[in-house]
């Protein structure tokens, strides 16, 4: 089964950008949009951040030595589909943008990735988490990076049920990622023998969490997960705190949490939290040499998993549009080559891109340290364990995407 799937993603890769190259439209000149929440909750994981990183890809590419024109414009989506579509569609019919970064918000996330397919450019996804971008709203335009819901349910949510938070309670933000990060953790907890007892959803951008605690606590479970990101992970567990619910014997788990969650919670209050990445600034010395580098630039933060994933998704596109000869303008054309293509960077290191364009690499389980564990700024995590490529993320073949075929 599994060498039937790669022979189909290679030959429709070969097809389809064996046609593009065949137009002769190909040039040197790229435009990249770098779309995120530049002043909202995910501000912090993106945004700003996130131009800085693919900058710094532009640059490393090495492609402008070699006379290629390549412009980074960037725009806040607010954290709202409708206007994160609007601003594609102006990126693309005038400013004539070939590809898409950063999208953190999973709302936003998905009507830009119908937009992308639509008016065919590239769409390289490292901050929407829901795993609905490569199920069945996956495209021939899209690869998501980094993470997305599955990997998170099946990080976090398994490692605490196994041991033995095996009863359950969620905080759901109440927009596409917290249901899709609900729904795929609450199919790994019944999985693997665990119960859920109820969930309550919020708005986003909460900032008053204490009725949704108040049911948390009532319920009794062993787990309050936190399906939602940001603002509301760090307002929610301020809050409980102020509770007593860990206190009370309950267990909270931040289901995607960020360095700069931690940070802005600070150590006595996250110490002991579980959570899975993909990407820490500290991980390795090519790791730690990158956030160098990115913090001569940018002095707020060390880089997140989400500036991780636009500058290594962007480092890939760049080598694929190098191997074809130029840029065709054809979005298909280019994400086909990213997929022939294995994938290897400093960051994440040795990888590949899927048929369904999930791009697989290890994730990593950590523990946030306790204040005396830490020894320099931003030391917060402590591995735990870590989760191969190839489990870390749904098994092809159980893909729900239209364009796997199972033979």
């Amino acid at each position: 089964m599994k060498r039937s799937i790669a022979a189909l993603v290679l030959t429709t890769s070969l097809v389809v950008a064996g046609s593009a190259l065949a137009q002769g439209k190909l040039d040197k000149v790229v435009k990249v949009g770098s779309l995120g929440d530049q002043s909202s909750l995910y501000a912090d994981i993106g945004g700003p951040g996130s131009a800085v990183t693919a900058q710094m890809a532009i640059e490393d590419s090495g492609l402008l030595a070699k006379g290629w024109k390549i412009d980074l414009i960037t725009a806040d989506h607010q954290n709202k589909p409708d206007i994160g579509t609007n601003i594609a569609k102006q990126w693309i019919d005038v400013e004539k943008v070939d590809v898409v970064v950063d999208l953190a918000s999973s709302g936003v996330g998905l009507a830009v990735a119908n937009v992308a397919k639509e008016k065919n450019i590239v769409n390289l996804n490292s901050g929407s988490a829901s795993s609905d971008l490569t199920g069945l709203q996956c495209s021939p335009n899209t690869v998501h990076w980094v993470y997305d819901t599955y990997m998170l349910a099946n990080g976090t949510g398994k490692a605490l049920v196994k041991s033995g938070g095996d009863s359950w309670f969620f905080l759901t933000a109440d927009y596409a990622f917290g249901m899709a990060l609900e729904r795929d953790t609450a199919a790994v907890v019944k999985a693997n023998g665990g119960q859920v007892l109820g969930g309550v959803k919020h708005p986003l951008n909460n900032s008053d969490f204490s009725s949704f605690l108040l049911q948390a606590q009532s319920s009794k479970a062993k787990i309050v997960g936190l399906a939602n990101a940001g603002g509301d992970t760090t307002n929610a567990i301020k809050q409980a705190a102020e509770f007593g619910i860990v206190a009370g014997g309950q267990k909270l788990a931040g289901m995607l949490m960020f360095i700069t969650d931690v940070h802005a919670l600070g150590l006595n209050v996250s110490q002991g939290l579980n959570f899975t990445e993909t990407f820490y600034w500290d991980m390795n010395d090519k790791t730690r040499a990158f956030t160098r580098r990115f913090n001569e630039k940018y002095k707020k933060s060390p880089p997140t998993m989400v500036h991780a994933g636009v500058y290594s998704s962007l480092i890939h596109y760049f080598k694929a549009l190098e191997a074809l000869g130029g840029n065709p303008h054809d979005g298909a054309a280019v994400v086909a080559k990213m997929k022939e293509m294995p994938t290897d960077d400093p960051l994440f290191g040795a990888g590949s891109i899927r048929a369904d364009g999930r791009k697989i690499h290890p994730a990593y389980l950590f523990e946030v340290k306790k204040p005396a564990e830490s020894k320099y700024p931003w030391d917060y995590y402590k591995l735990v364990a870590t989760i191969p490529a190839d489990e870390a993320f749904i098994p092809l073949e159980k893909s729900v995407c239209p364009m796997v075929k199972k033979s």
